[in-house]
């Protein structure tokens, strides 16, 4: 227990390391600017609030992100817990964000992209095959690794992760460089996006008859980003 707890603040103190070298938000112009959710103001990112009525509580989050989370209601297996502007204010224009990434028996964090940021992964518990694809000509770095491991996916790459136990969980946590990297799950883009786009357009794109590209997109494509 004490180990895993060790391994749970290295992970914390990788992802604030990896804050200045990898950071692709613009830089701030002040000392911080907490985010101001009610403002009208639409700006690239999110309007501060009052800097003079900023408070301790600003620059904190009760995350529990050494608590594992429940990944049986999920068909993928898995559950990602974000950690960025959109619920924690304060790091508004500091471009960092933090997820925690549970894995269920044989879970998958699905094949999907964060737009923009380049994510920086620590294994907390268990065994993962994972990887990424670059642009084209899609050459794929995959590897196996376990607890205490470091993976890095450069920004904008097609990646992955499985926890490859049968009968036991997997957890990581991921520091990325952005304060919202976004994220845009591959299955979910192209089967299941509103409206939906054109069955001939996919069956060529993916050379299969139009009938099942139609299956596919009737199917319910779940997110597992909560």
């Amino acid at each position: 227990m004490a180990s895993s707890f060790s391994l749970f603040h290295l992970a914390v103190l990788l992802a604030l390391a990896s804050w200045q070298a990898t950071a692709y938000d613009p830089s701030p112009l002040q000392d911080f600017c907490i985010a101001d959710m009610k403002s009208p103001v639409r700006v690239n990112g999110f309007a501060c609030k009052d800097p003079m009525t900023a408070t301790p509580d600003d620059f904190f989050n009760p995350a529990m992100l050494d608590q594992a989370r429940d990944t049986k209601a999920s068909k993928v297996r898995s559950n990602v817990t974000n950690i960025n502007v959109i619920n924690f204010p304060g790091l508004n224009t500091l471009g960092i964000s933090l997820a925690r990434i549970d894995y269920g028996p044989l879970g998958v964090n699905t094949p999907h992209i964060h737009p923009r940021a380049t994510e920086l992964l620590t294994v907390l518990e268990g065994t993962l095959y994972l990887g990424f694809v670059t642009s084209n000509p899609n050459r794929l770095f995959s590897k196996i690794v376990k607890k205490g491991d470091v993976f890095v996916f450069p920004k904008a790459m097609i990646h992955f992760q499985m926890n490859l136990a049968h009968d036991k969980p997997a957890a990581a946590l991921s520091s990325l460089s952005s304060q919202n990297p976004g994220v845009i799950s591959i299955a979910n883009a192209v089967f299941g996006s509103k409206p939906p786009i054109s069955d001939d357009v996919l069956a060529t794109a993916f050379q299969v008859e139009k009938n099942l590209i139609d299956w596919l997109q009737s199917q319910f494509w779940e997110n597992n980003n909560y």
